[in-house]
């Protein structure tokens, strides 16, 4: 069955009083704030109602409302839609510019931070495609703007204040081919900057450590269950902190609301940066969503994220939201790196507008929470003794196993019985910490109709430990 629903809007409302005057007000402080820029079309009614657990009839007045103050406009066929000139537009810059795989030997994949590759959007995607190619102006087979294509900048601002709060103009949106690309390019701008050390989360992905340590001093920064540790952070000199605030990699821990006012503190004392790397953001099950860590402080925090999991490698998009100070340094630093992919952005840009992105988005979110639910039940019926951490959100989940021998023999076990796993310790630059023997494990990547085989394979070869 088709899904029908509209597009998404991240709204946080007040536990008391009138529900229709906090969404009211919500609507209105996100306008103002600039997350809702203007022509973002909003929910339906009906769609509204429905994310937020409110009645119809509450959203209608509250829509009928900011219509008549001049918040929004409704126009038969066009929607409800953010209007122009109501917001206090997000600081411009003063210049407008205008891993490799390895193969796994085992049967079963189960390897993290890697999407379920059959279900790739192939109509949506075709049809984005096939408009692209009849559409595009003949400028788009030319070299363009090294930020990227205005038409993808725009709508990404548009659902990245609507899905995550992020606070950006178009113009301070840069398109890159993905995470470790922009990653790669802040080392560089960085560097250029005169900045000399990165504090980096520990445990952390090692391709992403050592990109940052080919250019700047990279410190190992402690986690622990409530996210990076802000008091390490300042005591490693650090100029510049790389985390993943939504769901870390590997722990799955979301950072604390304490501790990220903590690290919004260390970056307006230290006057450092923050890069936001968006690492599961879309998937959360549990929890309603958190809005990014970028929405409190635009001026000092550069978000980043990518559709590599939510639509797959295969695409190769990312994006930068810019401090404004940042933007022409890394303009300039993607001018040299050259590469833009201008028909899939706005192939991208298409799906976006058309609201396939987001039905996609919801597809697999559902896909994959029923797969985490399926792992978590299995690991509890047949490892009782097992602990299973991290499983709010994302495509992957971390299983302790305190009474086994060691890490390595964990792995050994696991590959014995041809299911490919990673190790926590892979992951780990400094101490342990206390962690005991554990596994990463992604559930995302088997095909469903190999799932249940995978997971099974799996308990048996850990049952013996």
């Amino acid at each position: 069955m088709t899904d029908a629903l509209g597009p998404e809007l991240l709204l946080e409302l007040p536990g008391w009083g009138s529900r229709g005057r906090a969404l009211e007000e919500a609507l209105r402080s996100a306008i103002r704030g600039g997350r809702l820029v203007a022509g973002t079309r909003l929910p339906s009614s009906r769609d509204l109602a429905s994310q937020l657990g409110l009645s119809r009839g509450t959203v209608t007045q509250a829509y009928e409302q900011l219509v008549a103050e001049g918040w929004l406009t409704a126009r038969q066929g066009s929607g409800t839609r953010v209007a122009a000139g109501t917001a206090e537009a997000p600081a411009r810059s003063g210049r407008s510019a205008g891993s490799a795989e390895v193969a796994t030997s085992g049967r079963y994949d189960l390897r993290p931070g890697r999407p379920d590759a059959y279900a790739f959007p192939r109509e949506a995607w075709a049809r984005a495609m096939r408009h692209v190619l009849r559409e595009a102006p003949t400028e788009v087979f030319g070299f363009g703007d090294p930020r990227g294509r205005i038409e993808l900048r725009t709508a990404l601002a548009s659902y990245l204040g609507r899905t995550r709060g992020v606070r950006v103009d178009p113009a301070n949106l840069i398109v890159c081919s993905g995470y470790t690309q922009a990653l790669g390019l802040l080392a560089e701008v960085f560097t250029e900057l005169g900045v000399r050390t990165a504090g980096m989360e520990d445990p952390a992905i090692g391709d992403h450590v050592r990109l940052l340590a080919g250019r700047l001093r990279v410190a190992a920064v402690p986690v622990d269950a409530a996210g990076l540790r802000v008091d390490a952070l300042r005591d490693s000199g650090a100029e510049v902190a790389v985390c993943t605030p939504a769901h870390q990699f590997p722990l799955g821990v979301s950072m604390a609301p304490e501790r990220r006012s903590e690290l919004l503190e260390w970056a307006d004392d230290s006057l450092g940066w923050i890069v936001e790397d968006d690492y599961d953001g879309e998937f959360r099950y549990d929890r309603h969503p958190i809005a990014a860590l970028q929405s409190r402080r635009p001026s000092r925090i550069v978000y980043a994220g990518s559709t590599s999991k939510t639509i797959g490698p295969a695409v190769r998009l990312g994006w930068i939201a810019c401090p404004p100070l940042l933007l022409e340094p890394l303009t300039e630093a993607k001018r040299r790196a050259r590469e833009t992919r201008p028909l899939e952005q706005l192939a991208l840009a298409r799906m976006i507008e058309l609201g396939d992105y987001d039905r996609h988005l919801r597809t697999m979110r559902r896909g994959y929470q029923r797969r985490r639910d399926t792992l978590v039940a299995a690991v509890r019926s047949g490892l009782p003794d097992v602990r299973v951490r991290g499983i709010d959100a994302g495509l992957h989940a971390l299983l302790e196993l305190p009474s086994a021998p060691s890490e390595q023999a964990v792995v050994e076990a696991a590959r014995a019985a041809s299911v490919e796993v990673h190790p926590l310790g892979e992951y780990i630059r400094g101490d342990r910490d206390g962690h005991p023997p554990s596994l990463v494990v992604g559930y995302a990547t088997p095909p469903a109709h190999s799932y249940p085989a995978a997971l099974d394979a799996l308990i048996r070869g850990l049952r013996g430990l």
